[in-house]
């Protein structure tokens, strides 16, 4: 069976931005970028540990890469694969979504 869980609306990321989600026992990060929306499971796939030390901050100071605070890895935002650091060459687990009138829910099954 399939569900739709709400995490929020487009307009609750700023854009060039990023935000932490929890829904259960599932964490999450979301990246909006030139009205782009991706979303991740928040675990770095070295030691599957959150990517953030600060609420909310994955991206790296340019703002063009998320990056893990622990390791310094860096993944491209479009596909989530590692381009530096210690998982070089794995990526983060892109989770599924659906947009909806303005709402950002993901895909559960």
């Amino acid at each position: 069976m399939t569900a739709l869980i709400p995490l929020c609306t487009l307009d609750e990321i700023p854009e060039g931005s990023s935000r932490g989600f929890v829904q259960g026992d599932l964490k999450l990060l979301v990246v909006k970028q030139q009205d782009k929306i991706v979303v991740y499971r928040n675990a770095c796939p070295h030691l599957g540990i959150p990517l953030e030390w600060v609420e909310h901050q994955f991206l790296d100071s340019s703002g063009t890469m998320i990056q893990c605070a622990n390791h310094g890895a860096l993944f491209v935002i479009d596909s989530g694969k590692c381009v530096a650091g210690p998982c070089a060459g794995r990526k983060l687990e892109a989770i599924p979504f659906r947009i909806d009138d303005n709402q950002l829910s993901i895909i559960r099954s």
